[in-house]
């Protein structure tokens, strides 16, 4: 009697079933749907460059003496520097635009017989110059030089502040990248979407290096010819990486 009752269920089951199917359409199912959009990126590059005059030149003027004592190798040096640091402020350098750069003392030796020996000292200094007006630069340098500096390591030539001219370069690079990928998606037949990402370097820069000796007394007397230095003009250029997204 039970399977009986068993069988009769799933009968009724299926046959209630099946007439709601045929009168009342398809059962309703609840399904959740997840669609995933691939997004391609295209990379471009672009680069600005501009030109731009120094405005201000930096140098490092030394001087370096040798005593038979300390006390009178010191006193050499600070005299020497002494008379290059007044000489360059009369020819136009603010106390604000000098600055000593390295000062140091340290004996020689003689080994003769295979034993050290003090003979004296040595002492050396530097004196780091900014030079804002361009056309004193030769004349800074003469003087110092014509007044007790003997090592000249350099000049450098720059521009104060580069933010005027690294803007104009980065509009040209960026400018330079956006024409290129409106062209290149028109040739491939893509469109272009929004940008994602934004890199950008300098590929150079404005500094503009010369290394000379410093003028030493001739035979004779005199020196050597004057200083002739010519700043010239620099490049500025920035390199940029723009990514978009392709529609």
């Amino acid at each position: 009697m039970y399977m009986k009752n068993i069988i009769v269920g799933i009968v009724v089951f299926f046959l209630t079933l099946f007439v709601y199917t045929k009168l009342g359409g398809p059962l309703p199912l609840s399904m959740t749907s997840t669609t995933t959009t691939k997004t391609d990126i295209f990379t471009v590059t672009g680069e600005g460059k501009t030109t731009v005059t120094p405005n201000i030149a930096k140098t490092t003027i030394g001087v370096q003496t040798s005593g038979a004592t300390v006390k009178q190798t010191q006193a050499d040096l600070n005299t020497a520097i002494n008379q290059v640091t007044s000489a360059v402020k009369k020819v136009g350098i603010a106390d604000k635009d000098l600055k000593t750069s390295g000062y140091s003392i340290y004996p020689t030796y003689d080994y003769t017989n295979a034993k050290q020996r003090i003979t004296g000292y040595h002492a050396s200094t530097n004196l780091t110059i900014i030079i804002r007006n361009l056309d004193a630069v030769n004349a800074v340098i003469d003087a110092a030089t014509a007044n007790g500096a003997n090592t000249v390591s350099g000049i450098t030539f720059d521009v104060e502040d580069k933010t005027k001219a690294e803007d104009e370069a980065r509009k040209i690079a960026v400018a330079s990248a956006k024409r290129h990928a409106e062209i290149a998606a028109k040739a491939a037949g893509f469109t272009l979407g929004n940008i994602v990402n934004y890199q950008e370097s300098f590929s150079g820069n404005v500094d503009r290096s010369i290394y000379m000796m410093a003028k030493v007394p001739m035979a004779g007397g005199g020196t050597a010819e004057d200083t002739q230095i010519e700043p010239g003009s620099n490049e500025l250029s920035i390199s940029v990486t723009l990514q978009y997204q392709i529609r």
